[in-house]
């Protein structure tokens, strides 16, 4: 799997957090309140912003173990980490944080995640999550995730996974051209075979289903305003890119669109967050 430019995932970093479900979020505090110490495994993990997110509403004692495929990323969330962090110390290859009364002990894996075991007893993990990235994934892959995790009746939690939804307000007469080939990119090999796309939450919801977990997946969709100007210009310009991918003979005129709407007013990006446990 390719990696993500640093400063993309710096980008969308703020709100990615603050569009996570706080109903589904208090769901998972409520499942690991009262524990003193949490084991994490953190797939696909970038930069680290998930951790960064997360981090407050678990135990006071964490282990997060983050995988990456990308060396240059894991260089960066180890970097990003440290001055996130009241207090970083080295200990080895691990980083010891202090954060709002935390301890969050962070070990860092380079690992090609189609050719990794996704078995991960030997980590000791307690609770499996990502961010971003299982509509990336192919079924298949899917499957075997939530089986190895079934079998070690580990909790999952997935959030802002793309749903194929998109609007930019005010509207132009491309954009349902534009976001119905964007989603027929989303479709295709990410790395992991061919890509789930928007069909990634109730993908895993079925899987969750069939190996008896209990779940919610609710909406944590983008809302963005003036105030993300920045995101909105790369992604409105990441769309064009894609949609031109899939409509080459296109290129100009989803060229065109994506400057008319990098200045759009609003634009609302579906996702959803799944969280499971046995």
């Amino acid at each position: 799997m390719s990696g993500f430019a640093a400063d993309w995932l710096a980008l969308r970093e703020p709100v990615d957090h603050a569009s996570r479900n706080p109903a589904l979020l208090a769901r998972v505090k409520a499942h690991f309140a009262g524990r003193d110490a949490l084991t994490i495994v953190d797939l696909g993990c970038g930069t680290g912003s998930n951790l960064r997110g997360l981090a407050a509403d678990l135990p006071p004692r964490q282990h997060w173990h983050l995988i990456d495929g990308d060396r240059l990323l894991l260089d960066r969330a180890r970097a990003a980490l440290a001055s996130w962090a009241d207090r970083a110390e080295r200990a080895g290859e691990r980083l010891v944080l202090h954060r709002d009364g935390r301890v969050i002990e962070v070990s860092f894996e380079q690992a090609d995640l189609t050719r990794r075991s996704l078995d991960f007893a030997a980590l000791g993990a307690e609770l499996v999550t990502a961010a971003a990235l299982f509509d990336l994934v192919s079924e298949d892959w899917l499957e075997r995730l939530v089986a190895g995790l079934a079998a070690r009746r580990l909790p999952l939690y997935a959030v802002l996974n793309y749903d194929g939804e998109a609007e930019w307000s005010p509207a132009e007469p491309l954009d349902g051209r534009v976001i119905a080939a964007f989603n027929r990119h989303q479709r295709g090999d990410k790395g992991f075979g061919p890509a789930l796309g928007p069909a990634a939450s109730e993908a895993l919801a079925q899987l969750l289903r069939q190996h008896g977990y209990r779940y919610g997946s609710l909406t944590s969709p983008w809302v963005l305003g003036p105030g993300e100007a920045a995101l909105i210009g790369a992604l409105t310009d990441g769309f064009a890119q894609a949609a031109g991918a899939i409509e080459p003979e296109r290129r100009a005129d989803f060229a065109a669109w994506a400057r008319a709407q990098a200045a759009a007013q609003t634009v609302r990006i579906g996702h959803r967050d799944v969280f499971g446990h046995l």
